[in-house]
């Protein structure tokens, strides 16, 4: 079980990475630097990478355990 949540939080935080990754460049140019010190802002996109994040780490999770590479 230990494995399984390791792997877990493993590929959440990659999710996460790879998500600001790929998007910082485009929120920085469509708010602008100013708009993003702004809280809303902010937790409006980092509430959006936290739900793909879980959602991809399901889905993996999910097709992972489907192929039986993981068993529990």
């Amino acid at each position: 079980m230990n494995k399984i949540l390791i792997l877990g939080i493993a590929l959440f935080l990659i999710f996460i990475f790879l998500f600001w990754l790929l998007t910082r460049g485009y929120v920085k140019k469509k708010y602008g630097t100013k708009m993003l010190n702004h809280w809303p802002t902010r937790l409006a996109y980092w509430q959006g990478a936290i739900l793909y994040s879980v959602g991809l780490t399901f889905v993996i999770m999910y097709v992972l355990r489907w192929t039986n590479v993981l068993t529990f």
